[in-house]
């Protein structure tokens, strides 16, 4: 299998004239008269084409966008869960677990690719809003556009504040609150924020009597007989999700490529690999088994105490509110005791 790439419009209150030119409206009318919340800036992000560094970059709406390109399928099921399915006009990269609680309007939406598409698929949805993970902010192939080339054809742009680097769980709700307030769904919003927090109160708790974290290793593999590890140094979001649940990246200070040697000398508690079931890529289990098998890694205690777990690629790499499940699913493997 193929690598994937680690990568309502609001009306300004007006006073109405009667015929003979004289208000009709008292003063504390006037007062209760909806206020428009456009046009809204909301502060977000730009990178340069082939960049790593993101800077702040305002955006401007005059009204709530009624076109949005979702560049994965994590984008449009947050949109979902706010109550905006009309408004998503095309979906990038349909793959990764699926949201179960919006699972059906979901497949309604169009997807545009199952894998990442390019800017010319994403103009051709004829949007007035791009929005998703930052990564994709880029005029590769894999990518919709950068920011700054979109914003310059008139197409605003919201890069999910989680997705870039600095971005934590928490940088979530700040997504969330912003697209409240962008398309004034703000109810629907921190009902959902709400929900989030609960649930992620949960894990923390059932996990209070672990005093100390392991460590681990992510190794992004797609061939059983290919170990490769990706130390994600610059990945908070990753790093950060894995802490919920009382594991420490024990690569996430280091720079560019760690070697399998570099692993092995490490030797971290767990290992961390992709599922790609829900992409139709080789099995977990395969991936376990070849890693149990290999001659060159039986010194390490993951291997010893067969603790090597897979996470489904979107529950690491999507910066979405469903990180929350895949950290779930992974304490309740971990740890079933604490979840009884």
């Amino acid at each position: 299998m193929k690598k994937r790439l680690l990568l309502g419009v609001g009306l300004a209150a007006m006073l109405t004239l009667t015929a003979c030119g004289t208000s009709t409206k008292t003063s504390s009318e006037e007062k209760q008269e909806p206020k428009s919340q456009y046009p809204l800036t909301i502060e977000n992000f730009t990178k340069a084409e082939g960049g790593t560094k993101w800077e702040k970059k305002d955006q401007v709406f005059d009204k709530a966008p009624e076109r949005v390109m979702a560049n994965t399928r994590p984008a449009a099921e947050l949109l979902l869960h706010l109550g905006l399915g009309d408004k998503i006009v095309g979906v990038g990269a349909n793959f990764g677990a699926p949201d179960k609680a919006v699972e059906k309007q979901y497949d309604k939406l169009k997807m545009l690719s199952d894998e990442y598409v390019g800017k010319e698929v994403t103009l051709g949805t004829d949007p007035d809003l791009v929005y998703g993970r930052g990564g994709l902010f880029d005029n590769a192939d894999w990518g919709v556009g950068t920011v700054d080339s979109l914003n310059e054809m008139g197409v605003k742009t919201y890069v999910l504040n989680s997705s870039v680097t600095g971005g934590t769980y928490n940088s979530i709700y700040k997504d969330i609150e912003n697209l409240g307030n962008l398309f004034n769904v703000q109810d629907k919003a921190d009902g959902f924020i709400k929900e989030l927090k609960a649930k992620q109160d949960s894990i923390t708790s059932k996990l209070s009597s672990i005093k100390e974290e392991e460590t681990f290793a992510y190794l992004h593999m797609s061939d059983p007989k290919e170990v490769y590890v990706y130390a994600a140094h610059d990945e908070t979001f990753f790093n950060d999700s894995f802490s919920m649940v009382k594991l420490n990246n024990i690569f996430k200070d280091e720079k560019g490529e760690v070697s399998v040697e570099r692993l092995i000398e490490a030797d971290p508690d767990v290992l961390i690999i992709p599922d790609w079931s829900t992409a139709d890529g080789v099995s977990a289990d395969k991936i376990k088994a070849a890693l149990y098998a290999n001659e060159k890694l039986s010194s390490m205690k993951a291997i010893k105490n067969k603790q090597i777990y897979a996470v489904d690629y979107n529950y690491m790499f999507s910066y979405s509110y469903s990180t929350i499940e895949g950290m779930e699913m992974l304490a309740k493997e971990m740890h079933p005791d604490l979840f009884k």
